[in-house]
């Protein structure tokens, strides 16, 4: 079997995008927990939570989002709040 790299995995996906986020992020909460703490920048396999120096404030792109789940588990201040996409909306796994 031919061995694929993470972005051609993802190629394999297709997404519907909701309006809303599924992704909720208390923002006072995070900024609470210290930056080598914050989990969900460097869990996450589809790069969802980024951090803006400039602005000193975490982007979610619910977007891109494979609903894994890791981050809310990894989540040390308890700041998310992961909810399932509404139906119809959220990835689509090719092969299952």
């Amino acid at each position: 079997m031919e061995k694929k790299t993470l972005p051609e995995k993802l190629f394999l996906l297709s997404f519907k995008v909701d309006r809303t986020s599924h992704l909720i992020l208390d923002k006072e909460a995070c900024m609470r927990c210290p930056e080598s703490e914050r989990a969900c920048l460097w869990i996450c396999p589809s790069e969802v939570y980024k951090w803006d120096a400039e602005k000193r404030d975490i982007i979610v792109s619910y977007e891109g989002c494979l609903e894994c789940g890791t981050c809310r588990i990894a989540c040390p201040s308890g700041a998310l709040e992961w909810r399932n996409p509404r139906g119809g909306f959220g990835v689509a796994y090719r092969f299952g």
